[in-house]
């Protein structure tokens, strides 16, 4: 039994989908506020507080010319999330659902827009919010805008808050141009409310408005990208009005049960970025709109939150603790996830018994193991699979979790565990 008063199902090892070799060092310890459910304000209740946080998949259909054909949910990916649904999660984040197909994170990236909705669109995501509720998880369509981040080879020209480029990363991003005030309603906002509606009507429970890593809402928070004098840019309420207006607009137009978070940065790590203070005032504001829940993160692409020099480096596994505790008191209603550098069971239980945070986000991890929650809340293990890559060499980590990521979608769980 769990904390919660469920049974737990025991965990035999020809369930295991991929075998690991090797963990993490970790002691035993108790788990069982991680076994604990969340009610969301709304009235939702997560199982658990383990939250499979959103990954680039890049593992739908992509078409050069005809927008249309992009954006496709693949059995490939409905493959993964068989993996994940059967994982032992309490809520579950799709990666990049992108909502308008000409300003991608990358190609492949699934998509919900006017130009590709089809019956063959609906029934794709249906089919994917079936495979990953098949243990009881709250399934959450992460909805984005990649904007100034678009690569060149996807747009030449992709839209910003301004027109600022950007520089360095590990992109060749294009020159942004910058929305004109009548587009942010028609090319932003409007796009965000339409994949939220197909999203209602195709199976899940909720979505997460993508604010963080230097997509286009995060480039309208942030006062290093955006250059606006008009009513959304300058200050902080400015700068955060389009995720309200987003927010209060899928609200109108969705049922009350409907699940509305978000992601967003608690600090950008850059020089004149979005700090602590700044953060707390923007969540200040989600809080008091609505949100159901946040999930804190960090860093830019121009500024990876792996190349901040943190205190927690020695002190602790998980990257944003220290920035979340200083959050957390804006939070009365709002649940409040943390994502980022969770290895171990003690360190995750912990970090909930500390109060700075409700859940705990992860992501790549469980590309090496999908049921790491199950078999932690079962006992089975006291942490993930030590893959023997440097956690802080973004590129490499990337490309082992892409790799694992695709592995994942080769077969169903069902030929899995025959």
């Amino acid at each position: 039994m769990n904390a919660s008063g469920s049974r737990i199902r025991a965990v035999q090892p020809p369930l295991h989908f991929f075998e690991v070799h090797e963990r993490i060092p970790a002691e035993k310890t108790d788990v069982s506020i991680l076994g604990k459910e969340i009610i969301f304000r709304n009235g939702r209740t997560a199982k658990n507080r383990f939250l499979k946080a959103g990954m680039s998949e890049r593992t739908s259909t992509w078409d050069v010319e005809d927008l249309s054909k992009r954006g496709i949910p693949t059995q490939e990916l409905i493959n993964i999330y068989d993996k994940w649904g059967h994982g032992g999660f309490g809520v579950i984040i799709t990666g990049n659902i992108l909502v308008d197909p000409r300003n991608l994170e990358a190609a492949g990236n699934a998509i919900i827009c006017r130009e590709n909705d089809s019956q063959r669109l609906r029934d794709a995501f249906s089919r994917l919010t079936d495979a990953a509720k098949q243990d009881g998880a709250l399934v959450i369509a992460q909805l984005s805008h990649a904007g100034r981040q678009t690569p060149v080879y996807v747009n030449r020209y992709p839209y910003s808050c301004s027109d600022k480029r950007l520089v360095g990363g590990v992109i060749k991003a294009a020159q942004p141009v910058p929305l004109a005030l009548d587009q942010i309603k028609t090319e932003v906002i409007d796009r965000f409310v339409y994949a939220a509606k197909v999203a209602y009507e195709t199976g899940f429970d909720g979505v997460q408005l993508h604010a963080a890593h230097g997509y286009l809402l995060s480039q309208f928070l942030s006062p290093t990208t955006n250059e606006r004098t008009d009513r959304y840019g300058g200050p902080l309420k400015n700068r955060a009005r389009i995720i309200l207006e987003i927010m209060e607009a899928i609200r109108n137009e969705t049922a009350e049960h409907f699940i509305v978070g978000i992601k967003t940065n608690s600090v950008e790590f850059q020089a004149n970025g979005l700090n602590i203070d700044d953060a707390k005032a923007a969540c200040s504001l989600m809080e008091k709109s609505g949100f159901d829940f946040v999930e804190l993160s960090g860093g830019t692409l121009e500024k990876p939150a792996w190349m901040h020099e943190r205190v927690s480096s020695v002190t602790r596994e998980a990257f944003f603790m220290e920035f979340a505790e200083k959050i957390q008191p804006v939070f009365k209603k709002t649940v409040v996830y943390v994502t980022g550098g969770f290895r171990t069971a003690t360190a995750m239980a912990k970090a909930v018994k500390s109060g700075a945070t409700d859940g705990i986000g992860l992501a790549r991890p469980v590309t090496a193991e999908p049921d790491l929650p199950l078999k932690i809340l079962s006992g089975f293990c006291h942490s993930a699979s030590d893959t023997k890559v440097n956690p802080d060499d973004f590129i490499m980590t990337f490309l082992v979790s892409t790799s694992q990521i695709s592995q994942m979608g080769r077969l169903p769980t069902s030929v899995l565990t025959k």
